[in-house]
């Protein structure tokens, strides 16, 4: 029996350029495409780190690999919005702005754009709200490209927006066990039936976080800022909770967070599909092998024990 909702898997960018090489890049390509996945999420400012240099650098190397293998079939995301990689909340969303970006993305990237996402929208101005969604409105009309959102501050004003506008819209937010932006987005939730409103969750690993140290120097979870004595508390719940887990049926045992995170997203009914970044093939080897896991045996229990550790009122439909 299946009992994983149905859901799209996007290899994530975020440290192409960074932490993962130009090589690493293609390898990570590879393999995914050789695993039969075709989406994949990028945005104008990856990777951020605060290195100017780099600005545009992850979109580059995607590039780089598109064009020498003359890939036609990939379902590309871009976000736009961000105008450096310094972590930095300067963003241009104007409708201009807006229809100039999907047109070059869809020159570069040709079929295989998929969407155009506003990326860290600060704002709270409807007005200026509404003139983004227009302007991702008729992007649409024009290129019949998926238009989107991600990491927006005040999703309460979209919703109007969006409902007014009945257009669907593809949106990216951050869900782990530590913290899940799924509460804020409930205005737009409400209305998912009757706009066609999809929802993946990005960081379901809470940026790399282990379940039993050390970090390397050069981890994801350090070069990021994460400081790994402040889910000291926390952890120790998931580490004394696995065991049991993994002696309650005949399937394969959950080891990493990266395990805990894809059942947590997984199983989540509120998700269509979840960002999953990576450092090397064999961890994308070993996420895919888990992925398949899910699809086979049941997790639910697992899914249900998270909730309660992490006091969500999630139930699994």
């Amino acid at each position: 029996m299946n009992y994983i909702v149905s859901k799209s898997l996007l290899l994530g960018t975020a440290q192409w350029g960074w932490t993962v090489s130009r090589a690493a890049a293609f390898q990570l390509l590879d393999a995914w495409l050789k695993a039969g996945h075709r989406s994949i999420d990028a945005a104008t400012n990856y990777p951020i780190n605060k290195n100017p240099e780099q600005f545009r650098a992850a979109e580059n190397i995607l590039l780089e690999y598109i064009r020498a293998h003359g890939l036609q079939d990939l379902e590309i995301t871009m976000k736009i919005g961000s105008l450096n990689n310094m972590r930095t909340p300067d963003i241009n969303l104007s409708p201009s702005f807006i229809l100039m970006m999907g047109e070059e993305y869809l020159q570069l990237f040709g079929k295989n754009l998929h969407a155009v996402m506003l990326h860290w929208d600060n704002r709270s101005s409807t007005t200026e709200i509404t003139a983004s969604v227009q302007a991702l409105q008729q992007l649409q009309e024009n290129t019949r490209i998926r238009p989107g959102l991600s990491g927006i501050k005040h999703p309460e004003f979209y919703a109007d927006v969006l409902a007014g506008s009945g257009i669907g819209v593809d949106i990216q937010l951050k869900h782990n066990i530590f913290q899940s932006d799924l509460p804020r987005y409930q205005a737009i939730l409400d209305s998912r039936q009757a706009c066609g409103h999809r929802f993946y969750a990005y960081g379901i690993n809470a940026g790399g976080v282990k379940l039993e140290g050390p970090y390397p120097a050069d981890s994801t979870f350090l070069q990021r800022g994460g400081d790994p004595s402040s889910l000291t508390s926390r952890l120790e719940k998931l580490k004394r909770a696995v065991p049991e887990w993994n002696l309650a049926f005949v399937r394969p045992p959950v080891r990493t967070m990266n395990h805990i995170g894809l059942i947590y997203g997984g199983l989540h009914p509120e998700l269509d599909g979840l960002v999953l970044g990576f450092s090397s093939p064999n961890q994308l080897q070993e996420t895919t092998d888990f992925w398949r896991n899910l699809e086979t045996f049941d997790y639910s229990d697992i899914f249900k024990a998270l909730n309660r550790l992490h006091g969500s009122q999630t139930s699994l439909s």
